[in-house]
This record gives structure tokens, C-alpha cells and sequence, in this order.
């Protein structure tokens, strides 16, 4: 099997749960790289990879093909910038960039370079959301008229990451950390919207970043998504509430994926590897073909951000699809910009 070197530009929280395990247990993978400015955490589980005390460093002098840009959103633009210019491939962690005309700098110069740049979009690859596509692809609800997707916490003091909730950095706060997700499941399923509206703000007061949104996409056929998320949730909405002309779909949020990960659960290649479920997550209530009605509790598939790697390693090594193309997300980066511009000016914003 081939093998492709990766280097690794932080081990925080993403590093250490999102991308280290998967390239370890992945065949194809090897992490040779690994930037750690202060410490030397990556030694205990990742011994044969090489520490530099920065991204510069690493470039200049490590043997890598891949680099995976997982530091905060504030410098994604220099260090993606900085890899596609030594010549390496990128995985880039959402959000993309702070805004659109960082987004297609980013996408022009790879395409100059001949070199392939990925959003790491994993919630694609949660179970609720492949199983929110499967309902809506069977057709059992018709065409869809009205659509909601959350993601909520409760969250209401200071997690002590700056460059999330201070309001002064530029690209902090969930519209561009949880709305990234929000934003690329909609465009998932039904495509880029023709306006928006939006209302942003700090429900936790001035002195923080956005902790709340709520953007309601507008597309053609009159069909609604709406987009929300608080950080004053204590009880859980479902996650997905979709309406269309002939019933509805309702899903929990279950993807446990990054729980178990934290918990220290370690990613099988190959097959799936997560705690499966003990109760149904879902509620399909349709017509059927003699307009009787069907009500069934439904139970999603587990999701694997394994797959995300085996992905870009197929396409690495036999030219397959590339997972989430940063051309693709540029779409997202759009309409995140226009929520922004909707919520200051009060009014809808055409796309």
C-alpha cells in the first residue's frame, strides 16, 4: 500500500481527537510530522513523528506530502497559503478562511500549483445527517417545503479560547465555528440558496463573540431551511425537522463520534467503531399510497470520520473524488459573509 506522509500543524483538542487517531489506524497514512510550539505531548502515542516548534520549521525540513492545517481560523490564511507555496497538498480545518476573498486566494493558488486543498467537513459524515439525507432521498416525504437544522449547547460562560470568542478576532464566534457545519449540510442537501436573513449576536453580552444565529436560507419553489444555534440550550430540539408535501422527518443528534474520541475510544479502519445505539433517534410520519397514515420510529446508521481520510487517500493515490473541494466551500464562505451583512443591516441579502 502506498504510503503517504502527513504533517500535522497543532496538537490541541482537534489534533489530538479529530486527525492524529484516524491517521495512525488509517494503512495508508503515516503522520511523520508534528508541530508542538511549547510541548511535547504527541511523543506518548505518536513516537516516530517528528516535533517542530513551528509550521515554518516544518515545511523547511520535514518529508511530507500532506499538510493538515488544524490552528485556529485566524491564521488558516498564512498557513495554507505558506504549505500550497512549499509545494504540499492541504487538508484545511473549518471554518475554510475569516471571510470569501481569503477563501478564493486560497483555491486560485492551488490551482496554479497543481495541488489539491480539502475543507475538513466531518460532520458529513455524521450519522444524523447521512440519515437525514437517506429519508429525504427515498421520496417518502415528497417534495420538501420547509426545513430546520440546529445545533445547540449549553454553553453560557467563557471556554477561555480567544481566538473563538473574543469579539475583536476576526472569524470567532459560532457563525463561523458551528455555522460552517450548519451551512454546508444545507448546501448539501438542497444546494446554494438565492438570499438569506440573518439575526447574529452575543446572547452572553458584548464582550464576547456571537454565540447565537439563526439564518433562514431562502431557495426557489418557495422552499424555507432555517439555520440555528444557542448556547442557552439546556434541553435538546431535534436536530433536524424536515416538512414536505406528503409528511415529516424528525432527527435527533446522535453522532457520538467526538465524545467517544475524547473518551479515548480508537477509530477502526476498515469498519465501524463507534457504541451503536440503544434507542430509535428518528420519527418518519408520511402518507402512504392510500393516503393512510405511516408513523415510524426510525434508528440512523453509525457515521465514521474514517471515511474522510480513506477518501483523500483514494483520491491521493487513484485520483478518485476529492472530499469537500475548497472550490465547493467557497459556496458556504458566501453565505456566511451574507449572514453577517443581513444581521448588521437588518434586512434580506441576495446571494
Amino acid at each position: 500500500m502506498q504510503l503517504v506522509k502527513v504533517g500535522l500543524c497543532a496538537f490541541g483538542m482537534s489534533g489530538k481527537i479529530f486527525h492524529a487517531p484516524f491517521l495512525k489506524e488509517h494503512p495508508g497514512f503515516f503522520m511523520s510530522a508534528v508541530v508542538e510550539r511549547s510541548k511535547e505531548e504527541s511523543k506518548e502515542k505518536y513516537p516516530d513523528a517528528t516535533i517542530y516548534k513551528s509550521v515554518e520549521e516544518m515545511l523547511a525540513h520535514a518529508d511530507i506530502e500532506l499538510v493538515v492545517v488544524n490552528t485556529p481560523v485566524q491564521t488558516h490564511f498564512e498557513y495554507v497559503k505558506m504549505s500550497l507555496e512549499a509545494g504540499k497538498n492541504v487538508i484545511v480545518e473549518k471554518p475554510f478562511t475569516v471571510n470569501v476573498a481569503e477563501a478564493e486566494e486560497l483555491v486560485k493558488l492551488a490551482e496554479e500549483k497543481g495541488l489539491f486543498l480539502s475543507v475538513y467537513q466531518n460532520r458529513r459524515f455524521d450519522r444524523d445527517f447521512l440519515q437525514v439525507q437517506k429519508i429525504m432521498s427515498e421520496g417518502k416525504l415528497g417534495e420538501i417545503k420547509e426545513t430546520e437544522i440546529r445545533f445547540d449547547r449549553f454553553r453560557t460562560t467563557a471556554s477561555g479560547k480567544a481566538h473563538k470568542e473574543d469579539p475583536q478576532a476576526t472569524g470567532s464566534g459560532s457563525l463561523h465555528d458551528l455555522g460552517s457545519h450548519l451551512v454546508d449540510q444545507a448546501v448539501q442537501y438542497f444546494g446554494f440558496p438565492e438570499k438569506l436573513f440573518a439575526d447574529v449576536f452575543s446572547m452572553k453580552g458584548e464582550e464576547f463573540a456571537n454565540d447565537y444565529f439563526e439564518i433562514l436560507l431562502y431557495y426557489k419553489n418557495d422552499l424555507r431551511v432555517r439555520l440555528k444555534s444557542s448556547v442557552f440550550s439546556k434541553e435538546a430540539h431535534y436536530a433536524y425537522v424536515i416538512h414536505g408535501e406528503k409528511g415529516s422527518f424528525l432527527q435527533e443528534r446522535t453522532d457520538n463520534q467526538e465524545n467517544e474520541l475524547v473518551a479515548g475510544s480508537i477509530p477502526v479502519y476498515g469498519k465501524d467503531w463507534t457504541i451503536p445505539l440503544k434507542e430509535t433517534d428518528g420519527i418518519l410520519n408520511v402518507l402512504n399510497e392510500n393516503s393512510e397514515t405511516e408513523r415510524t420510529l426510525t434508528s440512523s446508521e453509525p457515521g465514521n470520520y474514517m471515511n474522510y481520510y480513506q477518501n483523500i487517500y483514494e483520491h491521493i493515490v487513484f485520483g478518485y473524488y476529492l472530499p469537500s473541494p475548497a472550490g465547493e466551500i467557497i459556496q458556504n464562505m458566501k453565505i456566511i459573509d451574507a449572514a453577517w451583512d443581513s444581521s448588521k443591516q437588518g434586512k434580506v441579502v441576495e446571494l
